[in-house]
């Protein structure tokens, strides 16, 4: 078996505490697999500054600088996540198969190793799943559960407790990215790649350093992005809701003449105040739901590049080589 060429993704925003943690730890899974004959002697860590305010750009460059086998890109701005590990996987189109992680290594890279495995086994799409979620708060657990599950409700199929650590072959990559949206859920996508997919299962760790740059908002941004991007079931949802009210008016109806009659009501106050607050609440959020996709739409007619790269030491380094 001849070592395929591995390339290590790691998307960055404002990481400068923890990278100096994360790049010796990275290092030494490779030096263990390449000891092992699992990948071969070019292959490489990228870094994605996605935008970065800090120092993150300037340790990369120094680490690109100083290890042969460390490279990075720097986005022209903050793109997000998701775009930030596409930027990195369009750029190492010369790799066998391609890990994406954080910087932070919540996800533990030891599992590498095993992906690979699994790699030479025949799986194009490994995914790293958490067997439990010790580190997060009670909150999070449950609002993760709850996600999973109602995705599984809309018919999206995700792989629970799965993010985006994973390992893609260089076929799988190319053909996620040639998925044209902008609006992006990589969690949804890699499942409708296809191809034959394995799982590993890890414990996930704290962070080591740094502050979490997926707080509450953004989350729940994502689950909506996840939501709207693959299923029209809100929309359908409105219609039922509309039937709902309907029902609900004639009960009120109903229960208004019968208190007119009985005399133990002001006369209009009832069904003025339900209406104005009861219909005119439902219908802002109906708007907003069919806005949201709306706004999808318009953002993805105009196709504006989904990221945009600065810097490519990746590219730099390949061509021009390095010394240690």
């Amino acid at each position: 078996m001849v070592p395929g060429k591995l390339a290590i993704v790691v998307p960055c925003y404002n990481e400068q505490e923890v990278l100096p943690q994360s790049l010796p730890v990275l290092q030494k899974v490779l030096q263990q697999l390449q000891s092992q004959q699992q990948i071969s002697a070019d292959s490489q860590i990228v870094f994605v500054d996605d935008g970065s305010q800090d120092q993150t750009w300037s340790l990369i460059s120094q680490f690109s600088q100083t290890n042969a086998n460390v490279a990075g890109i720097k986005l022209s701005r903050n793109f997000g996540h998701q775009n930030a590990l596409l930027a990195g996987l369009s750029t190492v189109s010369d790799a066998d198969f391609i890990v994406t992680i954080d910087s932070d290594l919540q996800d533990d890279p030891q599992v590498i190793a095993q992906m690979v495995q699994q790699y030479y086994a025949g799986a194009e799409v490994v995914y790293g799943v958490r067997n439990n979620r010790d580190s997060d708060s009670r909150f999070k657990r449950t609002t993760a559960e709850g996600f999973y599950k109602f995705m599984n409700f809309l018919g999206v199929k995700l792989v629970p407790d799965s993010a985006d650590f994973r390992l893609l072959s260089q076929r799988a990559a190319q053909v996620l990215l040639d998925y044209p949206e902008r609006n992006l859920f990589l969690r949804g996508l890699v499942p409708l790649v296809g191809f034959p997919s394995a799982k590993v299962y890890y414990r996930r760790q704290p962070r080591a350093a740094g502050v979490s740059k997926y707080p509450l908002l953004k989350m729940l941004h994502l689950a909506l992005d996840g939501i709207t991007s693959f299923s029209v079931a809100p929309i359908k949802l409105i219609m039922g809701l509309g039937l709902v009210i309907v029902a609900v008016s004639l009960f009120l109806l109903i229960y208004t003449i019968i208190q007119k009659i009985r005399g133990d009501v002001v006369s209009g106050w009832s069904s003025l105040m339900i209406s104005i607050w009861g219909l005119g609440g439902i219908q802002l959020i109906c708007i907003s739901v069919i806005g949201e996709y709306i706004a999808k739409i318009f953002n993805e007619v105009k196709r504006r590049p989904r990221f945009t790269i600065e810097k490519n030491l990746y590219h730099k380094q390949k061509h021009e080589g390095k010394n240690d």
